[in-house]
């Protein structure tokens, strides 16, 4: 049983980095996602190869894809274009970067101006960050822009115990200032929230708790929340697993947040369909299910429940 997480303990049970190329992103794809005005576009969503995040939270495998030492002046910019001609034309970017795009030492500041340079065809960039990593490089970079912009910040969980074990190290006034400073400067904010994060048992608990994190951001003034489901395989995660302090959600957990989420009828709420295999108990129904998902986070609409003999769908959800 592990008693005390802090950055030494969480690192000593990491396996081994991925080896990288600090002059190609690790990853990149085109997708489709629903906007604030209801439309449906096309969005390129490229991860960036970078420095890694100096907040080590107890639950991310985000690190595994992240160099050790600060990210070289003009590699990112070298990334972008790597990735955008390899990828269609789009009218959304997401530049993703396993961290904060305002660490200096993640994304140079020297950058800036040739990173807006390559994104001035795009109408809405999104870039992640930390709540507490905020500040004047934030308009800085904004005002370079020639589109709409987007922050997304991890609120992962607002229950007063498990928040402050996750290593994050926020509390709900920080994000709840952090969301107040962005919408001054006129700059959209997306939350993720985690569904079952370590430290918090029991199904009816975690989706409670998830619900109420997605409120609580919503009320911030957040314009759309992204449910994760937690997932292991950092290391720490698996002994939180093997001592009770973990338990990995279902599909139908988190079919049943996600429906819930929708009904809050709040702001745009996508669910996260990484690695969405690892939820399910059944490949008979898994795939409709999945297709179930995709179809919401389009649409934003909540549609039927898909039956199975593996009984993935409970009576009472069956009959709402």
């Amino acid at each position: 049983m592990i008693t005390e997480i802090g950055n030494q303990t969480i690192e000593q049970h990491r396996p081994p980095k991925e080896e990288l190329d600090a002059n190609k992103p690790y990853l990149f794809l085109h997708e489709e996602e629903i906007q604030f005005d209801g439309s449906l576009k096309s969005v390129n969503t490229i991860f960036l190869t970078n420095k890694e995040c100096p907040f080590k939270c107890v639950m991310c495998d985000l690190w595994r894809h992240t160099l050790d030492m600060p990210t070289p002046i003009g590699a990112i910019p070298r990334q972008i274009e790597y990735a955008l001609k390899r990828l269609p034309k789009s009218s959304v970017i997401k530049l993703y970067n396993s961290g904060n795009f305002f660490d200096g030492r993640a994304i140079p500041f020297a950058d800036y101006k040739e990173i807006a340079k390559l994104l001035r065809d795009f109408d809405h960039v999104v870039v992640e960050n930390h709540p507490k990593l905020i500040g004047n490089k934030i308009s800085d970079f904004k005002n370079m822009l020639s589109g709409t912009f987007e922050v997304a910040m991890g609120l992962e969980t607002i229950h007063p115990v498990v928040m402050p074990k996750l290593n994050k190290q926020i509390t709900k006034v920080n994000f709840s200032t952090a969301v107040s400073f962005l919408r001054d400067l006129d700059i959209i904010v997306r939350a993720f929230v985690l569904l079952n994060p370590p430290f918090l048992k029991g199904v009816a608990e975690n989706r409670e708790w998830c619900l109420k994190s997605v409120e609580f951001a919503f009320d911030t003034g957040v314009s759309a929340c992204s449910i994760i489901p937690t997932r292991g395989g950092n290391g720490i995660m698996e002994l939180l697993e093997e001592g009770g302090d973990f338990n990995p959600p279902t599909l139908e957990e988190l079919e049943n947040v996600y429906d819930d989420s929708l009904r809050l009828k709040k702001g745009l709420v996508y669910c996260d369909l990484w690695d969405l295999e690892k939820f399910s108990s059944c490949m008979e129904c898994f795939k409709p299910r999945r297709k179930r998902l995709e179809t919401m986070n389009v649409t934003q609409k909540i549609l039927p429940r898909i039956e199975c003999s593996c009984h993935g769908i409970s009576e009472t959800d069956r009959d709402n």
